[in-house]
């Protein structure tokens, strides 16, 4: 496919979905595209999102749902490593983010619902801040639990990289979109 056309429909398919979702609303709406994420996930969508620009709709998008996914498809590790941050960090982000203490895997489920609700029927800046905060903590407990072993290092290391990065872009992403200049 053309790079720019894929770009384009990737740049469609975002605004589409959010201004659908935002329009129409309900707490029905919201619950039934949470419930079919997490069975289905979002598939050749998701591949559009993530060729696109990390500063941009559907790269937050993209971002959300990675995010999302990795907490549904592993909440005991997503909250042992997200309680770590939490423990160890002495930053705002804890509240920014707003798990409830201490995180259990139920938690953290809860929490990666509220934050990409939030991104539709909420503030979406405020969203994004608040996915933006998890990463910093999550990527933080991350890299104390490699430090304390020596088992699957890589493999963590590489999971801290990535929610670092996408800590990075989630609030720059949430400055954008509280400027009206997300698209």
């Amino acid at each position: 496919m053309d790079p720019a056309l894929k770009l384009q429909i990737a740049h469609d398919t975002a605004t589409a979905l959010v201004a659908r979702v935002r329009d129409e609303g309900t707490v029905d709406i919201v619950q039934r595209l949470l419930e079919y994420t997490r069975e289905y996930g979002v598939g050749e969508i998701a591949e559009l999102w993530a060729s696109a620009p990390a500063h941009s709709l559907p790269g937050a998008l993209w971002r959300l749902y990675v995010v999302h996914a990795s907490i549904v498809n592993d909440p005991d590790t997503a909250a042992h490593a997200y309680q770590r941050g939490v423990t160890d960090m002495n930053t705002i982000d804890e509240v920014v983010a707003g798990a409830r203490q201490p995180t259990g895997p139920e938690d953290i489920r809860e929490l990666a619902d509220e934050i990409l609700r939030g991104a539709f029927v909420g503030e979406l800046s405020d969203a994004l801040e608040r996915a933006a905060a998890y990463c910093r903590i999550e990527a933080h407990g991350v890299t104390t639990l490699v430090a304390g072993t020596e088992i699957g290092t890589s493999a963590l290391l590489e999971r801290a990289v990535t929610l670092a990065d996408f800590a990075l872009d989630l609030h720059a992403c949430s400055v954008l979109a509280r400027a009206n200049k997300l698209n």
